[in-house]
């Protein structure tokens, strides 16, 4: 009987155990010291660069990326796939569903993120381990990409690179802004966006980053009255009367095809459908609020034109 318990608890001490030691060994690593979570606004650090950072959005990874930091670069979450060198880095899981034990394992000595990331439990055992979160809060809009470039820019100390990409994304920014105020139609068009990347479909409400997107191109989100994401309802479909359905290619493609996307409950019966009027673009540069943002958003207008 005890043999028995003991077999079986064996896995899970072994766990902790590890955890245990990975966590020890951050934190004799670590050149930061604990560190809480902070906005890009935290004041710069004195101590010399990081060299070991761990990019848990995939915004923040391409701003690695445009500042040529990603020598630093040791690990990247599972929407980090632009540029394509960054598909190709060690992954430590989705934003949201991170392991304490695959972070740790990389020996970071920063990690970067919004405060989308989790779960807390997770946040809570790298700190411990005084492995430091930079943490960029999240509101939808552009200046939580300057946000980004700034943040990253003082954890590698590439500051200066950081402000001439800032004012080079402020002069695009500018320029996208008097390209939608001109092309806007009288008529807002109302644009049904659908996530479909596994499981349930789900339709983007008010709060949403999709919301932000399409009333950044003038545009009416079709489901404005309803709260953050949820699961595709025909009835609430039909009656959304979508004269455009926004999407990403990664729905397109796990839904087997823009054909087979159009099969989901309730869009036949839409205007968008009977038009076939469907816009899929990449996920992180529709959603992220990242440095492709201006230019993604003069590609949307352009297809809803």
């Amino acid at each position: 009987m005890t043999t028995h318990m003991n077999h079986r608890m064996n896995p899970r001490m072994n766990r902790r155990n590890s955890l245990r030691t990975l966590m020890s060994a951050a934190a004799l690593g670590s050149t930061w010291g604990t560190c809480a979570p902070s906005s890009a606004w935290a004041q710069p650090s004195s101590t010399p660069s990081p060299g070991r950072i761990v990019s848990v959005h995939g915004s923040l990874t391409e701003v690695v990326y445009l500042l040529d930091a990603q020598d630093q670069l040791v690990g990247t979450d599972t929407t980090s796939t632009h540029p394509q060198a960054a598909a190709h880095t060690p992954k430590v899981g989705y934003l949201r569903q991170l392991s304490a034990e695959g972070l740790l394992a990389l020996r970071p000595q920063a990690v970067l993120g919004t405060d989308e990331a989790g779960p807390p439990i997770v946040l809570q055992q790298l700190a411990q381990a005084g492995v430091p979160l930079r943490l960029v809060q999240v509101h939808h809009r552009f200046q939580d990409v300057l946000d980004k470039v700034q943040l990253v820019g003082t954890v590698t100390q590439r500051t200066a690179a950081a402000q001439a990409l800032s004012a080079q994304l402020q002069t695009q920014w500018a320029a996208t802004r008097r390209r939608v105020q001109r092309g806007a139609p009288q008529a807002a068009p109302r644009v049904l966006f659908i996530m479909a990347h596994g499981g349930a479909p789900m339709a983007a409400g008010s709060g949403t980053a999709a919301q932000a997107v399409i009333e950044l191109v003038g545009a009416r989100n079709a489901l404005e009255g309803v709260r953050g994401f949820r699961p595709m309802n025909a009835e609430s479909v039909a009656q959304a009367r979508p004269d455009w359905v926004l999407t990403t290619h990664e729905s397109v493609a796990a839904t087997g095809g823009r054909a087979r996307f159009w099969e989901q409950p309730g869009l036949a019966q839409t205007p968008a459908n009977r038009r076939q009027r469907l816009i899929s673009l990449d996920a992180m540069a529709l959603l992220g609020f990242g440095p492709r943002l201006p230019a993604t958003l003069d590609d949307l207008q352009r297809q809803l034109a």
